[in-house]
Order: C-alpha cells, then sequence, then structure tokens
C-alpha cells in the first residue's frame, strides 16, 4: 500500500526502508551495522522515532473539541503551568526539552486540563522550532476554545546548541505568545507572569 507522508504529496518510506536508512547511517560514522550491539538498532530507532513524531497522527483542534457549561459564572484566568515536553529540532533532529505555561480567559466555557497539556503534545511531537511551536499551540487554544484571551510561554533548552556548535551549557529560550485581552492588557500580562512564578 502506498503511505503518504503528512503535509506532503511524496510517497511514506515504509519501515523496512527507514530500518535500512538507519543502517546506512551507522555505516557511514564509521560503524558495522552487523555487529552484535547494533544489529538491532534500526528497528529500535524507527520505533523510538514512533514515539518522538507521534504527533503528525494527532489532531490538536480535535481535542478541544469537549468543553464544559457548568462553571457558575467562572471568568477569571485558568493556568495551567509547568508542562513538560520534549521536542525535536529540525534543523539538526536534536532534542529540544522545556517546559510550557498556558493561560486562558473563557467565555462562559472552559476545556479538561489535560486537554491543555495534550495540545502541547500533539505540537511537541513533531520537528520544530520554538517559535512556530509557541504561535500553535496559541492559535489552536483560540480557535478551538474561542476564549477572550490566550497566553502561552514556552522555556526550553535547545541541544543544538548544548551539545554541539557553540555548546553553551546551560542556556535556555523562552518565547510567548498572547491573543485577545492578554495583548492588549498589561496587567493581565503581569498576573499570568506572576502565576507561573515570573517577574
Amino acid at each position: 500500500m502506498d503511505r503518504t507522508a503528512v503535509g506532503s504529496s511524496q510517497r511514506r518510506p515504509t519501515r523496512a526502508e527507514a530500518e535500512e536508512a538507519v543502517r546506512t547511517l551507522l555505516g557511514w560514522i564509521g560503524e558495522d551495522p552487523e555487529r552484535e550491539g547494533l544489529v538491532d538498532t534500526p528497528s529500535r530507532v524507527v520505533k523510538a522515532y514512533e514515539e518522538f513524531f507521534a504527533g503528525y497522527t494527532a489532531d490538536p483542534l480535535e481535542m478541544l473539541k469537549r468543553t464544559f457549561g457548568e462553571v457558575d459564572g467562572y471568568d477569571e484566568m485558568v493556568v495551567l503551568r509547568d508542562i513538560g515536553f520534549e521536542s525535536h529540532c529540525e534543523h539538526h533532529m536534536v532534542p529540544i526539552l522545556g517546559k510550557a505555561h498556558i493561560a486562558y480567559l473563557p467565555d462562559r466555557r472552559v476545556v479538561g486540563i489535560s486537554k491543555l497539556a495534550r495540545v502541547v503534545e500533539a505540537y511537541a511531537k513533531r520537528l520544530q522550532i520554538q517559535e512556530k511551536m509557541t504561535a500553535q499551540i496559541a492559535n489552536t487554544i483560540d480557535e478551538g476554545l474561542a476564549p477572550r484571551g490566550v497566553a502561552v510561554i514556552l522555556e526550553s533548552e535547545h541541544h543544538c546548541m548544548t551539545c554541539r556548535g557553540i555548546r553553551k551549557e546551560g542556556t535556555s529560550m523562552a518565547t510567548s505568545q498572547m491573543r485577545g485581552v492578554f495583548r492588549t492588557d498589561p496587567e493581565l500580562r503581569r498576573e499570568f507572569r506572576s502565576m507561573i512564578g515570573h517577574r
């Protein structure tokens, strides 16, 4: 069966082809793909990639479809902080490890908080740059919940600059995206930052 990659008209390679690609890379770095310790590595790598990049088969917007209206008039900020995530840099395919902080101001309806974490996970489990991932999360929550405002902050360490290249260990990157009232109200932004431990 001809399988097509997500967002592409190209044929998706088979598992056997993916495993052969790993064998090629092992040989390229100077290893023997047939030695005992590596003979099963191609299969393990492909299986790991299925986990690392499971976000390509997820629909983040679908995750926000079930909402709840019985909130007794609650209309203050909802904040979910310190959502751990693991992603991979699309430039070098090495890990990005970090935390996401999300806030939204509901307009009559709220969503289960685990769904917010699932939206983060769906976008993290793809090849990413942090700026794009931040916007994707904010845009999806804004579209899916139609709240009065959305705020997203991501903080992470990029192994593409801590383990290679300039090798600056301990360096972290922060990105933010504000929608609705969070964009126009500085006091609301300050409240959000205070709630997640930022000054």
